[in-house]
């Protein structure tokens, strides 16, 4: 990236950080049962809610106790389980008019990532009809009252119940972009382990991963606090920890538990401090090629890791030491290069593969630009890369 270009993306990136004290960032309330939640809307007078989640959910049969709590207490909830991986300005559109044609007054986001996306736009139009999907792409151009929004993690990963983002694709253009807007964060988080306990290897695998690349983006970036380091960290313990536990045994609760826990974490840690182009690469191979985004963020991590250098070794250090990888004696070289290794061995044990079978080499350009757009400047990472230097990154992961 040339000089002219570095400095403009750090000075915006350390006037956003200059803003933090002052933005209203906020944790959800935890919810511990449905109880809980069918007592939140008779306290806040909800009688109809909007449950957004998908097929494979409904299919399975995991909203049924939540919807029987909320029947048991007089509170209709109507179900749109139409979304789809990657979400589409289709299926806001479709639930929206769900939404709408019932008289909602709430919103439950039921499911992984793509659910609770879904559901958070839903909202956001509800508060600004007058906006489409397009025209709220990018920073704060969500405004007004949204429903109240609670959001149910059924994967421990995405944590987009902590979150401001919501990333959306338009079916049409193949284009993937996020949406950041503080009314945005869910107003409640249920944090349910049982819940997690019917999923499959490769979406408790890769979704556990995705939560750990959260942890090690926010980590690792220039624009952390004492707050979101602690949250980093610990979130990067429990998925060392109990993550492969979860893979080998789905029905160990603890472990479960645990990495609900650290996906709830990692996306404190990233909603203030935010990602860099492990994401911004990962959006582009989500919208061109429907590619899992815990998998995609799996599989780049190590690469962009490795493409940092010696901006990322200080902080990588930190992490390695924390995590009990390597004495604090050891070079920040050798640590960066140990806690990348254990990475690589980690997405190995799970099964993941260090390659994306889908990327065609023709498109890189392409899709290196699209990443290069929606990293920079806002992404406060470690080493600025325009588009050119990402195209490396992309060749790296072709298989």
């Amino acid at each position: 990236m040339n000089f002219f270009k570095k400095c403009y993306c750090r000075l915006f990136q350390t006037m956003f950080r200059m803003m933090l004290p002052f933005m209203p960032y906020r944790e959800p309330k935890i919810l511990n049962t449905n109880e809980d939640v069918a007592k939140l809307f008779q306290d806040n007078g909800v009688e109809r809610v909007l449950l957004v989640t998908d097929e494979g959910i409904s299919k399975l049969g995991l909203t049924k106790k939540l919807e029987q709590e909320l029947k048991k207490n007089q509170i209709k909830c109507e179900v749109y389980d139409k979304t789809v991986p990657n979400p589409t300005i289709d299926n806001i559109e479709e639930a929206l008019e769900q939404y709408k044609k019932n008289d909602c007054q709430a919103i439950i986001a039921f499911g992984g990532g793509s659910s609770m996306d879904c559901a958070k736009v839903v909202g956001a139009r509800v508060a600004n009809p007058k906006k489409s999907v397009e025209q709220m792409k990018g920073l704060l151009k969500v405004h007004g009252k949204m429903p109240l929004l609670v959001a149910v993690p059924t994967t421990a990963g995405t944590g987009s119940e902590t979150t401001l983002a919501a990333v959306i694709t338009n079916a049409e253009t193949k284009d993937k972009y996020a949406i950041n807007s503080f009314p945005l964060i869910p107003r409640y988080a249920l944090l349910d382990e049982n819940l997690t306990l019917k999923l499959p290897l490769h979406i408790t695998s890769t979704t556990g991963m995705d939560a750990l690349t959260h942890a090690v983006e926010a980590y690792i970036g220039r624009s952390t606090t004492r707050k979101t380091r602690r949250c980093a960290l610990e979130a990067s313990k429990l998925i060392f920890d109990n993550l492969e536990v979860a893979c080998k045994d789905g029905q160990n609760k603890v472990a479960r538990k645990n990495m609900l826990r650290a996906a709830y974490l990692a996306g404190v840690a990233f909603t203030e401090s935010y990602v860099g182009y492990v994401h911004a690469i990962a959006h582009s191979l989500g919208g061109e090629y429907r590619v899992p985004h815990g998998l995609a963020n799996a599989v780049i991590l190590p690469y962009v890791l490795e493409s940092y250098g010696k901006s990322a070794e200080k902080k990588l250090k930190k992490m390695a030491v924390f995590l009990g990888f390597v004495d604090k004696n050891v070079s920040a070289s050798e640590a960066a290069k140990i806690f990348i290794e254990r990475i690589k061995q980690m997405n190995k044990n799970l099964e993941i593969p260090n390659k994306i079978a889908e990327i065609k080499e023709e498109d890189i350009p392409r899709l290196a630009k699209h990443a290069a757009k929606e990293g920079n400047p806002l992404y406060p990472v470690p080493k600025e890369m325009n588009a050119k230097e990402l195209e490396t990154i992309y060749k790296q992961i072709m298989k």
